[in-house]
């Protein structure tokens, strides 16, 4: 090619091939839908990613939530029934969030490390079977499906709410005993706060006045 030629132009396309845009333009509705949800659900997912480490303020949007649907559960006067599955959900949530990823109860000790038993034992932080995001994430969704569920009658099924109520509170107060005899026994706590912090600083501090010199 001469060095001194002048600009040259593109070639049209004469392969029949449809470029990236008529490809986009001649695309089939059911395929534009699914690239219009594709793109929506990674932006959802981005905003949860980022939300992750914002513990308090997202139990403030969950609050926010939950005070919306009650107020309106309570004004509607209906919707108990799905206000004793939101119940009956949470519930199972909260013993995944309160159990170990492991139940000691049914792992052999050959098979790996298990939650320490004396103050002697090696530190092992507790695992939860369900992780606090997700906890969060499932309680929050719920939540949300089920204040669209009242915008329904059809889900107005009319019932003696005090009877679902006594049922969910004896029901929530029995898996609650189960769950604490189980902690009790095999010694493990599913919080983190009240328990004694180790870092660097004590223990160089410690190490350091180890090797002073005494009287």
């Amino acid at each position: 090619m001469d060095p001194g030629a002048g600009p040259t132009t593109a070639t049209p396309n004469t392969d029949g091939a449809p470029s990236r845009g008529a490809l986009h333009s001649t695309d089939t509705p059911a395929g534009a839908v699914q690239r219009w949800a594709f793109v929506v659900s990674q932006r959802y997912q981005h905003l949860l990613d980022k939300s992750t480490p914002f513990l308090l303020y997202r139990w403030v949007v969950f609050c926010v939530i939950a005070i919306i649907y009650t107020a309106r559960v309570f004004f509607l006067q209906g919707f108990y029934v799905v206000s004793y599955a939101i119940g009956i959900y949470i519930l199972n949530l909260l013993i995944g969030f309160l159990s170990p990823q492991v139940d000691p109860e049914f792992q052999d000790l050959s098979d790996g490390p298990t939650l320490p038993s004396r103050s002697s034992d090696e530190f092992r932080p507790f695992v939860r079977r369900l992780p606090e995001f997700k906890f969060w994430y499932s309680i929050t969704k719920a939540f949300c499906i089920a204040f669209v569920l009242t915008f329904f009658s059809a889900f107005d099924v009319p019932v003696f709410w005090p009877i679902l109520l006594f049922y969910w509170v004896i029901l929530f107060t029995l898996t609650m005993k189960k769950q604490i005899l189980h902690m009790v026994k095999y010694k493990y706590v599913p919080f983190s706060f009240g328990k004694q912090r180790y870092d660097g600083k004590r223990a160089n501090s410690t190490e350091t006045s180890s090797l002073l010199p005494r009287d």
